[in-house]
């Protein structure tokens, strides 16, 4: 997949979805489906030809930073980091990624401006798909329906996906993130259409985990990561240059350890059935489920007998589930 943030690179001509697609969920994936074509030319789930075919790179293009970042200056946390997000994108079949720089001139483009200027001129689209609660333009004045009958001056079709559900909810990136607040990983996984994901980097920690017979991988994340809930979680995770792409059942500990008097939040996963040198690797840690909240123990014992029950639980769980992917 080609991934540019500059107009002067972009691989043209194009058919576009416009998003943010923060998560790449389940509705997300909706509004990319038309834009995507097989060998043939032959629309995603369609039988629709696409002529010449592939005469058209398909694109998703998303702004970066956030324009809600942008307008506020406050930090935003992300269910899919640019790296999650590109390699979700890569597996739908996507060929390119355009992370457009919003900045004071795209905030300030008119909706005809935006489409003359950036679609038209700079990405020479063809054929376009949106949400249909997509908005875009100065004060996001312009909805999808205009973005429809100003495309249709240039000849250019606009597909507006409408809003998907699921089993009667609206699948939004605002409804992943209340659902992993709450713990509630079944709500989560439904939406997004897949297990919630960590990806980081095993770091040394205070090795309290191998004294009681617990050793656990220390995972930093990237600093925007979204972070679920505090609690117990049973976990799949994967470590290619480790595991050869094998999926270990594991237990994950989200937060801030009160037995030990712990400060700073922590991410700590503890392999079922496995062991070896993790240090520097990068795990992939699939979320299965919410076991229980977090909570603070009496002594090392209580934690250590706990700890014993949560992985039972875990194996209990996981034993029920498919492997994700």
């Amino acid at each position: 997949m080609w991934i540019t943030s500059s107009l002067t690179t972009v691989k043209t001509p194009t058919s576009v979805a416009l998003g943010n697609f923060d998560g790449v969920h389940r509705g997300h994936q909706q509004v990319i489906e038309p834009i995507l074509t097989d060998a043939s030319g032959i629309r995603f789930g369609t039988d629709e030809r696409i002529s010449p075919p592939n005469s058209q790179h398909s694109t998703v293009v998303t702004f970066r930073p956030h324009p809600r970042e942008f307008f506020t200056g406050e930090h935003r946390s992300l269910l899919t980091p640019l790296e999650e997000k590109i390699t979700v994108l890569r597996s739908l079949g996507v060929e390119q990624l355009v992370l457009l720089p919003f900045n004071e001139a795209v905030a300030n483009l008119t909706p005809e401006g935006f489409v003359r200027s950036i679609l038209v001129n700079q990405l020479q689209v063809e054929r376009i798909s949106v949400g249909q609660d997509f908005c875009f333009g100065r004060h996001r004045s312009g909805t999808a329906v205009d973005l429809q009958t100003i495309a249709a001056q240039y000849q250019i079709p606009v597909e507006i996906v409408p809003l998907h559900l699921c089993e009667g909810e609206r699948i939004s990136s605002s409804a992943i993130r209340e659902a992993l607040s709450s713990g509630d990983l079944e709500r989560a996984n439904r939406l997004l259409g897949r297990p919630y994901l960590l990806v980081g980097q095993v770091v040394q920690g205070q090795q309290l985990g191998r004294t009681i017979g617990f050793p656990t991988a220390n995972l930093k994340l990237p600093s925007e990561k979204f972070v679920p809930r505090t609690g117990v979680y049973s976990v799949w995770v994967s470590c290619p240059t480790v595991t050869s792409g094998q999926m270990i059942r594991g237990v994950m500990n989200i937060g801030y350890r009160p037995t030990v008097e712990g400060k700073q939040q922590t991410i700590e996963v503890h392999l079922l059935d496995w062991s070896g040198d993790l240090y520097g690797q990068t795990l992939s840690v699939s979320l299965d489920s919410f076991l229980r909240p977090e909570q603070k123990f009496a002594s090392l014992d209580e934690l250590k007998a706990q700890i014993q029950k949560d992985c039972a639980a875990a194996q209990m769980t996981l034993a029920t589930t498919n492997l994700p992917g």
